[in-house]
């Protein structure tokens, strides 16, 4: 299990009130794939070289 990105109560009460269930492996998938945006996104900053923030911009 690696770290969790998210707010757990959150997400599955977003997915219960869409009257779902999340399955056992959910959460920890979708923090794997906001890790991996977050981590493209540092690697477009660092690319520029001209700043130290992210910004929405940086998540294209």
């Amino acid at each position: 299990m690696s770290e969790v990105l998210v707010v757990v109560s959150k997400v599955k009460k977003m997915v219960k009130d869409a009257g779902y269930r999340t399955g056992g492996d959910y959460i920890d998938a979708l923090s794997g794939k906001i890790g991996t945006i977050i981590n493209a996104s540092i690697e477009k900053v660092k690319a520029d070289g001209k700043k130290k923030t992210l910004g929405a911009e940086d998540l294209a």
